[in-house]
């Protein structure tokens, strides 16, 4: 039985005062509209309404039971409406996660976006290195950096591709010279950045002879690109730097890149979310900005990381002339 449905049978009868008058409001047969009280009154096991065939009168629990149905079809309509204005205008709260790094250079400029386009929306911005389980953890959206995702049944909105260079201070490669092969590295003091999407021990670079994997050792870890850029400047060794963090290093001349024709593995940067049907109105605005900023952002790095490996003819000049060029 339809709960609901016949409460909202026996409010239509008693404002149209007659089965007849409520079935042809309804669109229905009288026949069903009797069953429908019928079925509530069994239901409730007490007598709603008194009818004979010229007319129909509520019993005394048929007026409070009047009143309850009021009330409790307005929450539902209510709660309907709210549903359905997610769907079509963004508002409440937008809860998500991003890879932490990633977060601070591309996520939090794209929400300050988000937010002049829609002020009503607040969002909850969790930073952290790891592709998280969105509905046990509660995130709309994560944007997360992988070279492929193992299927969990999410949808996955590929935004682009990013990667790290090797960089290292002037001061670290005046002491210890500047390594010209990937083996030569491993005479030196690599700086690992610790994440879920890497290998440890291991740099995977793309180079002229295509993927070649180089286990390295060192004698600091870090999990924070943020801070990996801070043992780079401070001379500590060679470091993996994401391109988007390392581009302001090179530009001004605290950090130099080291084995400039490879780069290390590529990955891809994703957008995760549960799903296209009735996708809530802020998680689809979301999506939508991420597309429009991201992509732009990311290749306009990529950018000035050529500008800055054709205007440095090698890894060790000097810092006027880099600045000049940029």
């Amino acid at each position: 039985m339809d709960t609901l449905q016949n409460m909202r049978v026996f409010m239509r009868i008693v404002e149209d005062g007659s089965f007849t008058a409520a079935a042809r409001h309804l669109n229905a047969t009288t026949a069903y509209v009797s069953r429908a009280i019928s079925d509530l009154e069994t239901h409730l096991r007490t007598r709603l309404l008194n009818r004979t065939t010229r007319r129909i009168a509520m019993t005394e629990a048929g007026e409070r039971y009047l009143q309850r149905c009021e009330q409790i079809l307005a929450y539902v309509d209510e709660a309907e409406a709210e549903a359905s204005d997610a769907h079509a205008r963004p508002s409440g709260t937008l809860r998500v996660h991003a890879m932490s790094s990633l977060g601070q250079h591309y996520v939090i400029p794209a929400i300050s976006r988000y937010q002049q386009v829609y002020p009503e929306v607040n969002v909850q911005l969790t930073l952290a290195p790891r592709i998280p389980d969105l509905f046990d953890e509660g995130y709309d959206v994560s944007v997360v950096l992988a070279t492929d995702l193992p299927d969990s049944g999410l949808i996955a909105q590929k935004l682009g591709v990013s990667y790290s260079i090797l960089c290292a201070s002037p001061d670290y490669l005046e002491r210890y010279g500047t390594p010209r092969t990937l083996a030569e590295l491993q005479q030196h003091n690599c700086l690992q950045l610790v994440s879920p999407v890497f290998v440890p021990d291991v740099w995977a670079f793309q180079g002229p002879g295509g993927i070649e994997n180089v286990p390295i050792t060192g004698s600091f870890q870090v999990n924070v690109a943020e801070s990996m850029l801070v043992a780079v400047r401070e001379g500590m060794g060679i470091g993996s730097v994401p391109v988007y963090s390392a581009v302001e290093g090179l530009k001004s001349g605290e950090f130099v890149r080291v084995m400039p024709q490879h780069g290390l593995q590529h990955l891809n940067v994703y957008a995760l979310y549960a799903s296209r049907q009735y996708l809530d109105a802020k998680i689809k605005a979301w999506i939508d900005v991420l597309r429009q900023t991201l992509p732009a952002a990311m290749q306009g790095d990529e950018d000035a990381l050529a500008r800055f490996s054709a205007a440095a003819p090698t890894a060790r000049a000097s810092v006027g002339v880099l600045a000049e060029a940029l």
